[in-house]
C-alpha cells in the first residue's frame, strides 16, 4: 500500500462554471477575460478553446485566430469561489481535505485501507460523481500518488477527466514520457538552469543524485525535488506569507493617468484591508503601473516602518507618484504620452502584528481606531460604503481577482455594484470635462 495523496484538478475550471451557469455556451469554445478589450488576454480557456491552441495568457485578439468563433466571457470571481465552496463541501463528504493548493485544485490525505488500489480508485470515482452532481459541465482530473507532488504531477497526466495511479512500482519510469516542464514547480528559468547542468529529459533528473538537484535548485528545494520524484512521502511544509497584493488591467475607459491613480490607492487599500485582517504589518511597497504598446513599465519601491495604516500608506504612494506627474501625466493628458494599461501593488516584508510592540504616539493609536471601525463598516455593509476620497474615479474598477494559491475571502473582497452606472457617467463626464478645458486653452485668444 504505497498509495497516501489523492489530488483533484477541476478541469478548465473559470471557463466550466461559465458553462454551467450559461448552457448556451457548453461545448463552445470560450475564453474568460478580466475585461472586454482586445488588448487583455484571456485568464482560462474552455477546453474545446484548448484544442485549437487558447491558453491562460493568450492575447484575446491572437485567441480569435487561432479559434475563429470563439466567444469571450468576462471573469465573475464571487461566482468562480462559491462553486469552489460548493465542491470543497461535496468532495470532503468523500475524503477529508487536507490542502488547498488554489481554488481549482484539493488534495486529501489516504489513511489505512483508503491506500489500496481499488479503495483509492473507489474514493476517487465518487469525487467525480460528487463533482458532476454539482453541474453537469463541470468536471475534474485526479491524481493517486505516494505523495503529493507526484498526485498533482498524475492529475495532469491524463486531461480533462482522466484518472492516473502511481505507485512505486511505477516509478521512475512512468514519467519518462513528460516534459520536464510537465513538472511541477519546473518553469521557463528553471529549464534554462537544468539545460545549462546539461539536464534536458525527465530521465536525467529521475537519476540523478540528490546533490547535483541541490546545486541546481540552490538549496534545500533540490533535496526535496529528488526525494519527491522518488515517491517518498514529504509532509505538508507550514508557509508563512510573504506579501499581500492586487494587480488590475485597466478597462479601456481607465486609461488615463488620473483614473490608473484611482485604481492604485483602491489597490493598496484592498491590501492593507486584508493586512489587517490577516493581523500581519507591512515594511515594505512595490508599485508597477505598464503602458499600452510595451512601453516601457514604471517601478516604485518603498520603505518604510511595520504598518497597517491605510492612510500613512495612501501618502506614500501620493508622493512616490509625484514623480511621473512631471512627464508621464502631462503627456498623457495631451494624447502624445503612452497610456497605462495595468496597474499593481505589492505591500511586502510582512511580519505577524503580535510580534511587534503597539506605538506610544496618539496619533497612530487614532489611526488604528479609524482603520477598525472603516473595516467594521464595510464588513458589515459591503465593500466601499465607506472610502477614501482618492480612489472615487476607481470605485467601478478593480473587482474581487482571483489570484495563483489563494481563495479570495469573499467578506473582505465584497463590493456592492449599485453605484456602478454613476460612476461610469461620472467618469464620462470627467473626460469630456478634460478634453473641453484641453481644446479651450488651445483657442487663440
Amino acid at each position: 500500500m504505497t498509495l497516501r495523496t489523492l489530488f483533484v484538478d477541476f478541469n478548465s475550471y473559470f471557463a466550466s462554471v461559465e458553462q454551467q451557469e450559461h448552457p448556451e455556451l457548453r461545448g463552445c469554445p470560450i475564453g474568460v477575460v478580466p475585461v472586454r478589450a482586445e488588448t487583455t488576454c484571456c485568464i482560462a480557456a474552455s477546453s474545446e478553446a484548448k484544442r485549437h491552441g487558447v491558453r491562460t495568457g493568450t492575447r484575446v485578439s491572437d485567441a480569435r485566430q487561432l479559434c475563429p468563433g470563439i466567444r469571450f466571457v468576462v471573469a465573475r470571481p464571487r461566482v468562480y469561489v462559491a462553486y469552489h465552496q460548493r465542491l470543497r463541501a461535496a468532495i470532503e463528504t468523500c475524503l477529508p481535505i487536507n490542502h488547498v493548493g488554489s481554488i481549482d485544485e484539493m488534495s486529501g490525505e489516504l489513511i489505512g485501507r483508503e491506500r489500496q488500489r481499488d479503495n483509492a480508485i473507489a474514493i476517487a470515482e465518487r469525487i467525480r460523481a460528487a463533482v458532476f452532481g454539482i453541474g453537469e459541465a463541470l468536471g475534474c482530473s485526479i491524481g493517486i500518488a505516494p505523495n503529493a507532488y507526484l498526485a498533482k504531477t498524475a492529475s495532469d497526466m491524463q486531461k480533462p477527466h482522466g484518472l492516473t495511479v502511481l505507485e512505486l512500482a511505477d516509478l521512475p519510469h512512468k514519467l519518462h514520457a513528460l516534459e520536464l516542464r510537465d513538472l511541477c514547480g519546473i518553469g521557463s528559468s528553471m529549464e534554462q538552469r537544468l539545460h545549462a547542468r546539461g539536464i534536458h529529459t525527465v530521465i536525467q533528473p529521475c537519476d540523478a543524485d540528490k546533490q547535483l538537484l541541490r546545486l541546481v535548485w540552490g538549496g534545500i528545494e533540490g533535496e526535496r525535488m529528488h526525494a519527491a520524484l522518488r515517491g517518498i512521502w514529504l509532509p505538508q511544509r507550514a508557509t508563512q506569507r510573504s506579501s499581500v497584493g492586487h494587480s488590475h488591467v485597466l478597462a479601456p475607459e481607465l486609461r488615463e493617468p488620473q483614473a490608473a491613480t484611482a485604481v492604485l490607492k483602491k489597490l493598496l487599500l484592498k491590501a492593507a484591508m486584508r493586512l489587517r485582517h490577516e493581523k500581519y504589518l507591512a515594511g515594505a511597497m512595490s508599485v508597477r503601473i505598464k503602458y499600452l504598446g510595451g512601453a516601457t513599465s514604471w517601478a516604485l519601491e518603498l520603505e518604510f516602518a511595520p504598518s497597517d495604516d491605510s492612510r500613512a500608506m495612501l501618502h506614500l504612494l501620493s508622493a512616490g507618484l509625484q514623480r511621473i506627474d512631471a512627464v508621464t501625466r502631462r503627456r498623457a493628458l495631451d494624447g502624445k504620452g503612452p497610456k497605462p494599461l495595468s496597474v499593481a501593488v505589492s505591500l511586502q516584508r510582512l511580519v505577524p502584528r503580535a510580534q511587534c510592540t503597539d506605538s506610544l504616539f496618539v496619533e497612530d493609536r487614532d489611526a488604528v481606531a479609524l482603520n477598525r471601525v472603516i473595516d467594521k463598516i464595510n464588513l458589515r455593509y459591503g465593500g466601499n460604503k465607506v472610502y477614501f476620497g482618492g480612489m472615487q474615479l476607481a470605485l467601478a474598477a478593480a473587482p474581487m481577482r482571483i489570484p495563483f494559491q489563494h481563495v479570495p475571502d469573499t467578506a473582505i473582497e465584497d463590493e456592492s455594484d449599485k453605484n456602478m452606472l454613476w460612476l461610469k457617467a461620472l467618469n464620462k463626464a470627467r473626460r469630456h470635462a478634460e478634453t473641453a478645458h484641453l481644446e479651450a486653452a488651445a483657442r487663440p485668444r
